[in-house]
């Protein structure tokens, strides 16, 4: 279990509302919020389905809206929160964006880029490392993913996901 601070608690639980509503529109549950000066300046969730685009993750959403918000191609005083590690996409694109801070929820044991399979965010060999915190709210987000492929089983829909814990979604 990790120390979760007040100011970490409440963006994760903000990050935690967007999955949820991810999840109400069928998508996979993922929700991120971005952090600017103690102030929320982007807040996505997946809409891979919705728009019919492989790229609209809840992290390139936000990260799209943040520099939006800053009129900045480079978010080097921002935090992201979000509920899943970033994938090699959205992990590439905390590094292109400059993001100074990413926290996530759970693990993603099949295509995270945070640590999981890959370490993007981090790798010593690009321009910009980003400082991870994992396990904020770890169970919770851990739980949102493994009902809502549970939910997907049961009704007999394809799923290309498969949790093998319930801790850690993949």
């Amino acid at each position: 279990m990790i120390d979760i601070n007040a100011e970490d608690q409440f963006y994760m639980q903000k990050a935690l509302q967007q999955a949820q509503i991810a999840a109400e529109h069928d998508e996979v549950p993922v929700g991120a919020v971005i952090i600017f000066q103690n102030q929320i300046i982007a807040k996505a969730h997946n809409q891979v389905e919705m728009l019919k685009d492989p790229t609209a993750h809840a992290e390139m959403i936000a990260i799209t809206q943040a520099c939006n918000a800053l009129s900045a191609k480079w978010l080097t005083d921002c935090c992201l929160y979000v509920t899943v590690e970033p994938c090699s996409m959205c992990a590439g694109a905390l590094v292109l964006a400059r993001i100074n801070r990413l926290c996530y929820g759970t693990r993603d044991l099949k295509t995270g880029a945070c640590g999981s399979v890959v370490n993007l965010a981090q790798h010593n060999a690009l321009n910009h490392q980003v400082e991870v915190r994992e396990g904020l709210f770890r169970d919770d987000c851990g739980a949102l993913m493994t009902n809502f492929f549970e939910k997907k089983r049961a009704a007999g829909k394809k799923v290309k996901i498969m949790p093998d814990k319930k801790s850690e979604m993949f």
